[in-house]
Order: C-alpha cells, then structure tokens, then sequence
C-alpha cells in the first residue's frame, strides 16, 4: 500500500573532488558563484563561459531586490566591475519595466568606462534596442563623472561614451532651475558639465584632457619625466603605482622616489593585500618597500581578540590563475590575506596533510604559506577534523571549499569558510559562516559579526 506525506529527500551533491557539498539557498548559491567571480575567467574546474551561466540561472533563482542587493555589494564592497553589470544584464532580461533596473544599473557603474562596457555585454549575443530602465540607468550614470573621468575613457572600449550618450540622451541638471544671483558657483559648475558633455559629443574630449599618467605616455611624453613628476607631486594612484613598478625601474626614475611613494601608501585604502605580491614579483628589488607598506596596513587593522587559528588550501586546485592576464594564482590571494589577520594566530595549511606554518605576517607570512608543502591533494576533512581538537575562540579556513573526504563540523565557537573561487558546490555552510569574496573586508565582517554576536 502506497504512503502519503512522506518526507522527500532532496538528492545528495558533492564538490568537483567528490565530497559531500551543502544544499543552501538562492541568495547563497548567487553570492557564491558572484563574489569571488572574475567574470569570464576560467576556475581549476569550471570554464569561465558556465560560470556566468550559473550566475544567470542563479540571478532567475532569487527576488530582484536580492539581485540588486548583491550586484551592488560586489561592486562596492568587493571592487568586482564586470560581474555586476552581468547581474544587471540578466535582471533587464527579467525585470525590463521596473524602475530596479535603471536604479541599480547607475549604483554598480562606478567608473566611465563601464557604461560602455554593459551596453558591450548587452549586445554579446546580438544587437538589440536598449530598454527603457536601461538607457534611463545608464543616462543617470553620466552624471556621476567629472571632466577629468570622462575624458580619460572617452576614445576607449568597444562601445564608446558618445555613441551610448547618443543611445541614452543623458540631460543634464537644467540652468532654468538655478537662481544665478544666489548660487553663483554651482551655476558654473553646471556650466562646465554641459561644455563637457558638448565636448564629448562633438568628439573633441579625450585622454589628453584628462592629464593621466596614461595620457602623458600615450602623448609620446618621456616615461622617466612623467612618472618622475606624478610622484613628486603625488598624482600616481596607488594601485597604478604598484602596477607600474617595473616600467618606472626600466625606464630609470629614481628608485628612492618610488620607494617613498610605496611608503606613504596614499590611496591604499582599496588596494586588495595581493597587489602587494603582485608588486613584489614585478620588482623585487623594491621588496622590503612593499612589505613595509603591507605590514603598517596590518599594524593600523584592529586586532581579533582571543585565539585564531586561519587554516590556508595550498591544494592543487588554488594553484589557478586569480585572470587569463594575471601571473597570480588563487593561492596567492588566500595566502595574503592569511597573513594580514591581525592578533593571536596561528596558521596552518592543508593538501595531502594538514601543516602548521610560522603566523608571519606581510610577504614572509606569503611565502611561509606557499612552500609549505607540496600543492597536490585537498583532504580538507581531515585538516578540520586535526584543527577541531585544538583550543580556539575562531577558525577561519581560506579554501575553494573542493574536497575529497567528508567535512565535519567545526568546533570553535566561531568558525569561517572565506571561499575563493566561483565553483557551484562547497562544503562551507552548515555551522560555518559563509563568506565569498578575498578582499580583507571580510576581516570587518568578521569584526562586526563577532561584536553583535557578544
């Protein structure tokens, strides 16, 4: 006789190794695959092309005001660019009527050439009309940039800033509206908005208006004078400072000029603890520069009270490039924001065993946690079942979460999976708390966690 009511049991999944994965929920399943997402880079075992796949079936899987919610934290929280456009292209497909397209859209845009960039991603499998949220986004988001930004964008990409301008017919705020008598300067600053944007569509504003770095090259200008001036006068971003070590060396600007500029860190606020391997790859010479300016970034971060212990995957699977253009793998950014956790740490990595390493912290804690041992198997289960018998206030786990044995539980009253990699499965949830992403705001995340929870 056939029974009713009974319990349906959801079929079990498991991680690229076989392990047993986590059912979890949309929104979880969205922040994974989005958070850690390079968009269009290929992972240890999964091409790039399914990962945005996933990511679209996952944005279908959730409420647009979740979408959004995460599209806009990896844009601003985690410094992604492309990923979030991909979110907002799929919810204009979904949602092509309602204002949260076109409020998003102009949220997660956060640099010119990214305007041109969705209407690119856009028109990927054809080209097609904008829809009305999203040329009323995208008209929105020109507002947001100055003179200097959008001139520095405005003769790039493959679709450029005037042809969407064209397409979109941003306006900008009405002179009528202002009382010149009373408010003289901001009537002149919209003024120069509607010079610029004129200049723009006359195709008379480019880099050079801009006076970058990239211009200044681009114009034929000197390299060792260029980049001489913009440090001495402090105009070189930060991360285009990192970024452009080697050129300065080879072009000959004065190292002790560099060095200083790597020191004060002005505008390293944003810049990811794996710029700074970057950057000492790219100049080894300015090494004990860079890992200075990495250890006072750590010594300025509050420190985690009680014991940690940060167990770091050094498997084969994180030995994957981080982008098809980059000479950093995975391992290489679990490896630097293992070594900038602040407090009492200690730090232990796992393969085929489960090792513990110096807790240094800057480019010696990258390194300790690199060659530690062979990059080869990924026994996760039994590295947590080792670390569970030691005294813990929290365990933080670094990982692409792919494993071959079973996972138990952690003990440590607070325990964190930071995942890296955009794989669909992981082993991560359950008594963890579930993080995406590798940039060191998972450390305040931590930090506010930890405070609200007493």
């Amino acid at each position: 006789m056939s029974r009713i009511n009974v319990k349906s049991q959801r079929p079990q999944i498991f991680t690229h190794e076989g392990a047993p994965a986590k059912h979890i929920t949309g929104v979880q399943q969205l922040r994974r695959l989005v958070l850690p997402c390079l968009l269009w880079e290929d992972n240890f075992y999964v091409d790039g092309k399914t990962v945005a796949e996933q990511i679209a079936d996952a944005v279908k899987a959730v409420p647009a005001s979740t979408a959004a919610a995460v599209a806009i934290e990896a844009r601003s929280a985690f410094n992604l660019r492309h990923v979030p456009l991909l979110i907002v292209r799929e919810m204009a497909r979904l949602y092509a009527g309602t204002a949260i397209v076109s409020d998003t859209l102009s949220k997660v845009i956060q640099r010119p050439d990214e305007i041109g960039e969705f209407v690119a991603l856009y028109w990927k499998d054809k080209r097609q009309p904008l829809s009305a949220q999203v040329k009323k986004g995208l008209a929105k988001a020109f507002s947001s940039f100055d003179r200097y930004q959008l001139a520095k964008y405005a003769k790039g990409g493959n679709v450029r800033l005037r042809d969407v301008m064209f397409l979109t017919h941003p306006k900008p705020p009405s002179m009528s509206k202002i009382d010149r008598d009373t408010d003289a300067e901001k009537a002149g600053r919209l003024l120069h908005i509607e010079q610029t944007w004129k200049e723009l569509a006359d195709d008379k504003l480019g880099a050079a208006d801009a006076g970058t770095w990239e211009a200044r090259l681009s114009a034929g200008e000197d390299k060792k004078e260029a980049f001489g001036e913009l440090l001495k006068e402090g105009k070189l971003g930060y991360l285009a400072l990192l970024r452009n070590l080697r050129n300065m060396i080879e072009s000959g600007v004065d190292v002790d000029l560099i060095r200083k500029a790597i020191v004060a860190r002005k505008g390293a606020a944003r810049v990811y603890p794996f710029r700074y391997v970057a950057a000492a790859r790219a100049a080894p010479q300015l090494e004990p520069a860079i890992d200075q300016a990495l250890c006072e970034a750590i010594a300025e971060a509050r420190v985690l009270p009680g014991k940690t212990i940060v167990l770091v995957d050094v498997s084969g699977s994180m030995d994957t490039k981080m982008s098809g253009k980059s000479d950093l793998m995975r391992i290489d950014a679990a490896a630097a924001l293992a070594s900038v956790i602040p407090g009492n740490v200690r730090v232990f990595t796992f393969s085929n065993h489960c090792v513990e390493v110096p807790p240094r912290r800057g480019m010696a804690g990258v390194d300790a946690v690199i060659k530690s041992q062979s990059h080869q198997g990924t026994m996760l289960g039994a590295a947590v079942t080792a670390i569970n018998t030691l005294p813990a206030d929290r365990l933080i786990c670094i990982s692409d979460e792919q494993s071959h044995d079973r996972v138990p539980d952690p003990v440590a009253r607070h325990s964190y999976m930071i995942n890296v990699a955009s794989h669909k499965n992981g082993v991560g949830y359950g008594r963890w708390i579930h993080i995406d992403g590798f940039s060191e705001t998972v450390l305040k995340f931590i930090e506010e966690m930890e405070r609200s929870d007493g």
